[in-house]
């Protein structure tokens, strides 16, 4: 499957390239984690001062995600993107944003519209502060006006990088994250949340393909294309888990309830007693009883009504 998205992405990628001066590289990965193996691909072209992208990834239950876009060099150290990203629910977003770099920092704006309507906006820097010391810091601002917090920082050293950030959202909530990645050897990478990334590439200036070589930028002459610093993008904040109350179940009424006609009491006299007739008894038939449904208290768990919290309750 990740043989199948790199080749895809390269042809169509191909037929953007300007035949006359451009150059490609694609890759493949397969990353082992404790959730299962994910797979996929990607492959670039640039030309005239723009960079092309496309990629996927299959997760260990089949889903497909995808990924493409365009970066252009508007000036040195000035950028711009887009793209699109469709998540294996086939839900996607668009992209786009400008990054401006300087005296070893790089600032970030962008936004992102969702396929729901639904809109973020989206703003960072990531700053050189020494030889392998990275620090970043951002905000997240949603469609519904909650703000998220993040910051970090990055050490590497020889083939090891440690990293630890924090995330905080409008509400006064943290958490924090922290981790390392070690190259043990070409195009192997292992992290220590257990996860094991093996990676291979080509590299194409148009006559002589290399396979097997990390990935390689080889800019369009004549304009000379200076890549950023890498930005170093916290995981977003994890998912609020919103619980929906079980459907209460009432049940059916109660049939109403018809107390049965006793049978007349006939009274036989004696034998040797003649007695006058008995006066016929009439036993008139009480009227029938409705015994009313009962109502049961059904118990509703608490909720959210907008953004107001209603506590359980007897309904």
């Amino acid at each position: 499957m990740a043989n199948r998205i790199l080749i895809a992405a390269a042809g169509t990628l191909l037929l953007l390239a300007n035949a006359s001066a451009f150059a490609w590289s694609g890759g493949h990965f397969n990353a082992y984690t404790p959730r299962g193996e994910f797979s996929g691909g990607h492959a670039m072209s640039c030309g005239g001062g723009s960079c092309s992208h496309a990629g996927g990834a299959v997760g260990p239950w089949g889903g497909v995600a995808t990924n493409t876009g365009t970066v252009t060099r508007n000036a040195p150290g000035q950028f711009s993107n887009s793209g699109t990203a469709v998540g294996p629910n086939g839900r996607s977003v668009q992209h786009d944003g400008s990054t401006s770099c300087a005296n070893g920092s790089c600032n970030h704006t962008g936004d992102m519209t969702g396929s729901n309507g639904h809109s973020a906006t989206t703003n960072g820097s990531v700053t050189r502060n020494g030889v392998g010391q990275y620090s970043s810091s951002g905000t997240v601002i949603g469609g519904n006006g909650n703000t998220y917090n993040h910051a970090a920082s990055t050490n590497c050293a020889g083939n090891t990088c440690n990293r630890s950030g924090t995330v905080s959202n409008s509400y006064g909530g943290t958490v924090t994250h922290g981790g390392s990645a070690t190259r043990v050897a070409p195009g192997v990478v292992t992290t220590s949340g257990g996860s094991t990334v093996y990676h291979g590439a080509s590299v194409s200036t148009g006559t002589t393909v290399v396979v097997g070589a990390a990935p390689v930028y080889v800019p369009p002459p004549p304009v000379a294309v200076v890549a950023p610093i890498p930005v170093v993008v916290p995981p977003p904040p994890a998912p609020v888990a919103v619980m929906t109350p079980a459907p209460a179940v009432v049940p059916p009424p109660l049939p109403p309830v018809v107390m049965p006609v006793p049978a007349p009491v006939v009274v036989t006299p004696p034998p040797v007693h003649v007695a006058p007739p008995l006066p016929t008894v009439v036993v008139a038939a009480p009227r029938p009883v409705y015994v009313a449904p009962v109502h049961v208290a059904v118990l509703v768990p608490g909720h959210w009504v907008g953004r107001v919290w209603v506590p359980a309750h007897y309904a």
